[in-house]
């Protein structure tokens, strides 16, 4: 009985040592798994900050634009004010001698860059010069002689000009700040015009003694057309600058309003306004 006793408390103590032993066992191996596991977590990653990217610009082809929607052709009006350097005291001149251009021009831009263009046209340029009751332009004095600007008589007209109509081609160099709508761009132009008399005259009224007493009323006109003293050819350089429709031009004639040796060395200078579609 006591043999039997002590074997089952020998078999006890055994069974209950094994499983303490396996516990120990268990425990050990769930740590290591969790240990296992911990390592194989991803550690978090310092943030980058994303790369400035800069944007380059793209320089605009200004070959390819398209400037079929653009008229070719268009008018162009011109008025202003004129005056004539190199006159002589003795020419009198009074009032807004003035000008007034018309013509039809045609426009080409370049191929490589059609912000630049050439145009050219024809058309008439009217110059109209005022004088004072001691001036007066005589288109009918005899020829050979230079053309009378002062009134050698007691009598004069209390109003009078000179006219000069030349029919002209307008050559330009135009540039735009934005060509594909012409009407929000700037717009300068360097050019010439070269011109041909087609009628010179004077318009005289009112003819007065010494003591502005009308000789043959108030209404009388006189009227006296003459190309013989007036420069036959006539060269100008000009230029214009301004937005949209509308640009200030100005004007120096290379010529003489006059023929050498037919009177004084003058050039007309004009400053004025241009209306125009290009």
């Amino acid at each position: 009985m006591k043999k039997t006793l002590f074997l089952l408390l020998i078999l006890a103590s055994f069974i209950s040592a094994e499983a303490q032993v396996g516990n120990l066992f268990s425990k050990k191996k769930k740590t290591d798994s969790t240990a296992t596991v911990a390592k194989k977590q991803p550690q978090p990653q310092p943030q980058v900050k994303p790369a400035i990217v800069k944007e380059t610009k793209t320089k605009k082809d200004w070959s390819k634009i398209d400037l079929s929607k653009r008229p070719a052709d268009h008018v162009m009006i011109q008025f202003g004010s004129d005056t004539w350097t190199g006159r002589p005291d003795t020419i009198n001149t009074i009032g807004f001698s003035r000008h007034f251009n018309f013509y039809g021009m045609m426009d080409k831009p370049f191929k490589t860059d059609k912000r630049y263009s050439y145009a050219y046209g024809a058309g008439f340029s009217t110059s109209n010069m005022y004088f004072g009751s001691t001036s007066y332009v005589n288109l009918q004095a005899p020829p050979g002689g230079t053309l009378p600007f002062v009134n050698s008589g007691t009598n004069h007209f209390q109003k009078h000009k000179l006219t000069t109509v030349y029919f002209e081609v307008p050559l330009e160099i135009r540039y735009y700040s934005n060509p594909e709508n012409p009407q929000k761009s700037w717009k300068f132009a360097v050019g010439t015009k070269l011109g041909v008399l087609w009628k010179a005259y004077t318009k005289s009224k009112n003819y007065e003694t010494n003591t502005n007493q009308s000789i043959y009323g108030t209404s009388y006109i006189q009227k006296e057309q003459n190309r013989g003293y007036i420069n036959s050819f006539d060269s100008r350089l000009t230029a214009r600058v301004g937005y949209s429709n509308f640009s200030l031009h100005g004007e120096f004639q290379l010529t003489s309003v006059v023929k050498p040796a037919y009177g004084p060395v003058m050039h007309t200078v004009s400053i004025g306004l241009t209306i125009s579609g290009l």
